[in-house]
């Protein structure tokens, strides 16, 4: 087919879709745009992957299954409705933003049944590298995935993918044990959005997660000006699956709402106005770029932890979620393990073995013995090796365990923490793994004595940190290989308070007497605790991140990289990449390190 040809091609799909993409938004002026970006709204603006000139026809109906599903959501999504009922914490907001995409379909196959098949294509290719079907028991299958795709059938009656059915037979029995009644109601009121979210709450709690619920009431997501904080900011960028990214979202917490004006403490950072505070404010810190800004503190130190992975779960228990790493990884493993193996050849040979001769005691030179043979009062000639830069190094991994990173991502983090760990250990460069999070959503006992205390103002950050050692530098591999399996419990996986979690593994690295220090962060979003966030101004934890990173950029002893997973985290850290997709993590930590090495070794 010549070019001219394949652009016709492309020309006529493009056009067709927006066509029908406006018919089934009905918004005659509604622009469709192609691009390399994942699906997406932007405003009135649907952004749609480029059909490219070679389209299979599965990946055309997968394309206006995309296409289809954000036609609808202009057409039968209210944000403002979908605010107004929106729960406050991170699992409750992924099963609740997945039961009104479910809605969305349902709508769309009902109405319009040439939409039903384009539907459902697009979510098997969503699921098709899915590997939920590895999972044995229910303990360990993630509650939010099952409920989406049970609802999901029960609303529009499209069976679950194939490689998820076995996941979800597990689920399958618990949920309508519970929650059968609600699930029907759920059905009769797909086309009454404000009803069908309403509903919602039930169908939480009878599945037992009504106690992460906020408070649906409207006005507890609302600033002092009666304006909702989050209102517009959905609508300016939605993304396809709406999935809720707790690193992504600010929430004010109602108990606070009189307590602090978050106006009054942000200041106008874009024009570099210094924010007017009250004189009981408590220490400020000069910030030539954003004018005064609170000091950061903690509320109570008392009920954190530092920890290691023994301490978190019993034996058996690592050995379980270790098995359970060791069978999602059976693809990635080989992928990885290349990826090292190169990494490993590079540094093998940076390691020339240099000595000093005719030294008067260490390790006999045989090559000189002939001199004694010859010349009996010769005396006996010594060597040594000496030590290089190189084998007198550290590595940390620092990995963001919050709750963002469930599923996929905190998999692939963990298997490449494993194979890394594992590799430069064999080339004699020592490495641990540390992971962050935080004890309890929604503050834990930190908030509890804070309530307790009678609420005083502007406490400063106000949860439970959990600081997780998986790994430590002078434990071997074989050793610590279990540990690693943790990340797989997602009861771990809550909030993340990056700014001290990197304090903590910089005074860990601080402390070691190796000469070269290497420090690689890992995470998928800016710092997030609804807690702390509810009560303080909402950029106050990145605010400390980036003071924290400043401060370890600025020390010579130690080299900071950052690796983003869907995260722009160059406006952070001077050395850092960001990544779209987690599968390339291995390759950007191999990669990344390898440049460290290659720079040492060049000097």
């Amino acid at each position: 087919m010549s070019d001219s040809k394949e652009n016709s091609f492309a020309d006529i799909i493009k056009k067709t879709i927006t066509e029908a993409t406006r018919s089934i938004a009905e918004e005659p002026d509604l622009e469709v745009t192609f691009s390399d970006e994942p699906p997406h709204i932007s405003g009135k603006i649907i952004k749609l992957r480029d059909p490219g000139s070679n389209l299979s026809k599965e990946d055309l109906t997968v394309l206006r299954g995309n296409a289809d599903l954000l036609a609808l959501k202009i057409k039968n999504h209210d944000q403002e409705i979908h605010q107004k009922y929106k729960p406050s914490s991170p699992q409750a907001q992924s099963i609740y933003n997945a039961i009104e995409d479910a809605r969305i379909e349902a709508v769309g196959a009902t109405d319009m049944p040439g939409c039903a098949s384009n539907l459902n294509a697009r979510n098997i290719a969503n699921y098709r590298n899915s590997t939920l079907n590895n999972i044995t028991h229910k303990d360990e299958a993630p509650v939010s995935e099952a409920i989406s795709l049970i609802v999901r059938e029960k609303l529009t009656g499209f069976s679950p993918p194939n490689n998820t059915r076995k996941f979800v037979d597990l689920w399958r029995p618990h949920i309508n044990e519970k929650a059968l009644s609600e699930l029907e109601k759920l059905k009769n009121d797909i086309h009454d959005q404000e009803t069908f979210a309403s509903k919602i709450p039930d169908l939480l709690s009878a599945l037992d997660i009504s106690n992460t619920l906020g408070d649906p009431d409207p006005s507890s997501a609302k600033d002092q000006d009666g304006e909702s904080e989050l209102d517009g900011s959905d609508e300016e960028n939605t993304e396809l699956s709406e999935e809720f990214d707790p690193d992504e979202t600010e929430t004010i917490d109602d108990d606070a709402e009189d307590l602090i004006d978050l106006d009054e403490l942000e200041g106008s950072e874009e024009e570099g106005e210094d924010s007017s505070v009250p004189d009981n404010q408590g220490e400020m810190e000069e910030n030539p770029n954003k004018g005064r800004q609170p000091s950061y503190k903690t509320y109570t130190t008392e009920f954190d932890e530092i920890i290691s992975a023994e301490e978190v779960a019993e034996s058996e228990e690592l050995d379980r979620l270790r098995n359970y790493l060791d069978k999602q990884i059976s693809n990635l493993q080989g992928i990885v393990a290349r990826l090292a193996n190169k990494l490993q050849r590079k540094l093998m040979a940076q390691q020339n073995r240099s000595w000093d001769f005719d030294l008067e005691e260490g390790t006999l030179d045989t090559a000189r013995l002939v001199r004694v043979v010859t010349d009996p009062m010769q005396p006996l000639s010594f060597k040594m090796e000496r030590d290089t830069d190189f084998r007198d190094t550290i590595v940390t991994l620092l990995i963001d365990n919050s709750g963002s990173m469930r599923g996929r991502p905190i998999m692939v983090a963990a298997t490449c923490a494993d194979i890394l760990t594992r590799t430069l250990e064999r080339c004699g460069v020592k490495a641990e793994v540390l992971g962050f999070t935080t004890k309890a959503w929604k503050g834990g006992q930190s908030r509890e004595l804070w309530t307790n205390s009678g609420k005083p103002m502007r406490p400063g950050r106000l949860n439970d940190l959990r600081h997780i050692i998986y790994k430590s530098a002078d434990a071997p591999w074989r050793r610590a290989k279990r540990n690693l399996g943790l990340m797989m419990n997602e009861g771990i996986l809550k909030e993340n308070i990056d700014g001290e979690a990197l304090d903590w593994a910089y005074e860990r690295l601080k402390k070691r007497q190796e000469q070269r220090k290497i420090m690689m962060v890992i995470s998928d979003g800016a710092p997030v605790d609804d807690s702390s966030l509810s009560v303080n101004s909402g950029n106050y934890l990145e605010l400390h991140l980036k003071k924290v990173i400043s401060k370890i950029e600025s020390d010579d002893d130690i080299e900071l990289i950052a690796i983003g997973i869907g995260h722009d985290v160059t406006r952070y850290y001077k050395r850092a990449v960001t990544i779209i997709d987690v599968e390339e993590l291995g390759g950007a930590m191999t990669e990344k390190l390898a440049e460290l090495f290659d720079e040492k070794a060049n000097k």
